[in-house]
C-alpha cells in the first residue's frame, strides 16, 4: 500500500544550492533530491547544464517529499522569503504516493 506524501519542488538557482539544503535539512524533511535543470521563464532563458565559464548561471531542481502540506509549505515560505526577491525561483507542491522508501515508510514499509 502506498503512503500519502506532498511533493515540494523548487527550481531556483544554482548558487542557492546549499543555502536550500540547508533550510530542508532544518525542517526535518527525511531527504531530497536535486538535479541540473534549465528553462525559460519571466527572467529568460537559463542554462540547461551545457559546460561554460561560471556554473553559478545554471539553475537546479530540488524534489522533496514531506510527510504533509505543513511541512512543504514551511520550507516553501522559507525559501521564497530568504530568495526569491533577489534571485529567479518558483515553488510548488503536489500530492504523491510514496511506494518503497523505508526510511520514509518507516520499518513496516509504505
Amino acid at each position: 500500500m502506498a503512503k500519502p506524501a506532498k511533493k515540494l519542488v523548487i527550481v531556483t538557482e544554482k548558487i542557492l544550492l546549499k543555502k536550500i539544503a540547508t533550510i530542508i535539512d532544518e525542517s526535518g524533511a527525511t531527504g531530497f533530491t536535486v538535479v541540473e535543470t534549465g528553462g525559460k521563464g519571466s527572467r529568460n532563458v537559463r542554462s540547461s547544464g551545457q559546460p561554460n565559464v561560471s556554473d553559478t548561471t545554471a539553475n537546479i531542481k530540488f524534489e522533496i517529499l514531506t510527510e504533509n502540506r505543513d511541512m512543504a509549505e514551511d520550507i516553501a515560505d522559507k525559501v521564497a522569503i530568504n530568495f526569491f526577491n533577489d534571485y529567479a525561483g518558483i515553488a510548488y507542491i503536489c500530492d504523491a504516493e510514496v511506494l518503497y522508501a523505508h526510511t520514509f515508510c518507516g520499518p513496516d514499509g509504505c
